[in-house]
């Protein structure tokens, strides 16, 4: 069939006239960039029916680029994107005419890029700051309208530069500065709001500084939609048009749209004030360095342990180093924390969650299809536990359908809903655990008031004294999103007004005591962090054993177990918080540790150990391994991460 350009684009008629769309017929426009949105652009627009382009790209297609780029395939690895693209352009309209510049845009080749063109549309690379500003002062130079629409999370956010109006540099001010503030001016300039920041999952992703960051390929679509009406409006002159300091930001995610406003600029005071939290925000954000050095020493082991890494442990402590000796074995070195953590006197936390890491090995390993043999070097000591981890080649291996989760699961602070689990999601995390091991449930209002009264007053001891608050001054961490380490203070899900306190408070014991003494300091942190949470979820479950365990091969079983319910709770979509200050002090009350020299804690210990009897009843509640509470909710804004592989490497 022969081409015939009124036919092919004939259905734009009702939204353009027929006049119109051959006014676009008659229009060139210069793409900079054709990879994730400049592809895109360059398709959008020749279905737009546009006429004429220049199109430049230094680049070849290779594999990474396949989420996102309009022209990335098999057929296409290793080819120049200009040429990939411009043929996939041709194909739509061989009338096209296309001027290409396969050695990118230079500032000797400018000119020429830019001649007889009507519109700019921006597609360079987030990071190439220096040639973007470079081009953007052409246009203004030239009077050619220029637009840039950035992939932002799964939305787009978007700038129209003018003739006339505010132009890039007057907008962003980047003249003589660091390529990092150039590139973070540019980040908060297209998205004042930054609505993309609230569900990016892996804060070691982003890496301003090493020109890294991670891509959706509806981003891109938006961003070729919204350019594509911005290109038409300003192409045909009809429909209000908003240039900088105004702008568009459109988040499907967040399911919002947000016209911003800037007037100024980098200079705007609020600009400013998110400069400085974003740069504050960019220097706690966790780094993964040398992840794939090391996977590429290492291979399957590394991929392996850079999965499990993820287990859960006390205040994120992360009570485990690493060593590869061999291509199928790892040596996992535990360690306890009972030398400065009142939570964990007899060692038996820090073993539960070495025995999360440990299932999560075996988990991962299925990946890789490797069986697992654990054995624990039983001449290492009580304090410092050393596993061998050896793997067998296993054809008939099943991926564990809960390995996707390792990484996402996490826990929820905050309140969850009140929806009672449904039967197949209790049936489930029952199913779930191995022989030897049960759940009891306490969900309904009244129980969940009885679990909220329990732990309102457990938290009466950890917030009172001496011994905890050396604990919990060191485990926050302070403005922060994500911790590697720690736990960051908007994870711990108190409101600003509490945290404002908490820090001031926890500078010294001596503030602490006095608010205690004298406010009813600990009342506020009680009621916010412990009895409403407990009231706010589906309910209470407490993981029991057929055995109390004793040994440290008992408590790492019991450890493998709670992962796995754990991790089956986050694939049923569910979140949990732990609750196991209850279990330890009780602990401390039947095996007689003495955990704190504050007169009056052994004999509020034991009343609390007393009401966990009387809710568990006494043998399950010597039995009872883990517990917490549990619900639906969305998923945590902020949460700890973990540390880089390299540095968990013995």
């Amino acid at each position: 069939m022969s081409f015939d350009y009124s036919t092919a684009f004939s259905r734009n008629i009702g939204w353009v006239t027929s006049q119109e769309q051959a006014i676009l017929r008659t229009k060139k426009i210069a793409i900079a960039g054709l990879g994730g949105v400049g592809g895109s652009h360059l398709l959008t627009q020749s279905r737009l029916g546009i006429g004429g382009f220049h199109i430049a790209d230094f680049d070849s297609f290779e594999l990474p680029n396949f989420n996102r780029q309009a022209g990335a395939s098999m057929s296409s690895i290793g080819r120049s994107k200009t040429e990939v693209v411009a043929a996939l352009a041709k194909d739509i309209n061989p009338e096209l005419y296309l001027s290409l510049f396969p050695q990118g845009v230079t500032h000797e080749n400018m000119d020429e890029f830019l001649t007889g063109i009507d519109l700019y549309i921006d597609g360079l690379d987030f990071f190439a700051v220096e040639i973007r500003r470079a081009i953007f002062a052409a246009c203004a130079e030239r009077g050619i309208p220029a637009v840039t629409a950035a992939p932002l999370g799964m939305g787009t956010a978007l700038l129209n530069f003018l003739p006339g109006k505010m132009s890039f540099e007057e907008y962003f001010k980047l003249d003589g500065l660091p390529e990092e503030e150039q590139l973070l001016r540019f980040l908060l300039g297209l998205s004042p709001s930054m609505m993309q920041g609230n569900y990016l999952v892996d804060p070691s992703t982003v890496d301003i500084a090493g020109h890294r960051g991670p891509s959706t390929p509806m981003a891109c679509e938006l961003c070729a939609g919204f350019a594509a009406t911005q290109a038409l409006k300003i192409l045909l002159g009809r429909g209000k048009i908003y240039a900088a300091p105004w702008g568009l930001h459109f988040d499907a995610y967040r399911n919002r749209l947000k016209k911003t406003w800037r007037p100024g600029g980098s200079n705007n005071p609020l600009q400013k004030i998110a400069l400085k939290i974003a740069k504050q925000r960019f220097k706690n954000t966790p780094k993964i360095t040398n992840q794939k050095e090391t996977e590429q020493v290492h291979g399957k082991m590394a991929q392996i342990l850079n999965l499990a890494r993820w287990a859960p442990s006390g205040d994120n402590t992360q009570p485990w180093r690493f060593e590869i000796p061999g291509e199928r074995h790892i040596v996992v070195h535990g360690y306890d924390t009972r030398d400065s953590c009142v939570y964990d006197l007899q060692g038996h936390a820090s073993q539960i969650s070495v025995g999360t890491l440990l299932e999560n090995i075996s988990i991962a390993a299925s990946e890789h299809g490797l069986r697992t043999n654990i054995q624990h070097r039983s001449e290492s000591p009580e304090t410092a536990p050393v596993f061998d981890v050896l793997f067998d080649e296993d054809t008939e291996m099943i991926v564990d359908p809960l390995a996707p989760y390792i990484p996402l699961r996490s826990v929820q602070r905050r309140k969850m809903s009140t929806r009672t689990l449904s039967e197949r999601e209790k049936l489930s995390l029952e199913n779930c655990l191995p022989e030897g091991y049960r759940i009891g449930w306490f969900e309904g209002r009244k129980n969940r008031f009885t679990m909220a009264c329990l732990v309102f007053k457990n938290a009466g001891i950890r917030l009172t004294m001496p011994e905890a608050f050396e604990v919990h001054s060191k485990v926050i961490q302070w403005d922060a999103r994500f911790s590697e380490d720690r736990i960051p203070d908007q994870a711990v899900g108190a409101g600003s007004a509490t945290l404002k306190l908490m820090r001031w408070a926890m500078k010294s014991w001596r503030r602490i005591s006095f608010l205690n003494r004298y406010l009813a300091g600990s009342w506020g942190p009680r009621i916010e962090l412990d009895f409403i949470p407990a009231l706010a979820c589906a309910g209470h479950f407490v993981i029991i054993a057929d055995k109390r365990p004793e040994t440290i091969n008992e408590f790492i079983a019991a450890g493998r177990a709670i992962q796995r319910f754990w991790l089956t709770a986050s694939q049923l979509g569910l979140y949990l918080q732990p609750e196991m200050t209850p279990l330890i002090f009780h602990e401390y009350t039947l095996d007689n540790i003495k955990f704190s020299e504050t007169p009056g804690m052994d004999v509020r210990a034991a009343s609390v150990s007393k009401q966990l009897e009387n809710i568990l009843g006494k043998e399950d509640s010597k039995q009872a391994v883990f517990m917490g509470r549990i619900g639906s909710s969305s998923a945590p804004l902020s949460r700890s991460v973990r540390l880089p592989l390299e540095q968990l490497m013995k």
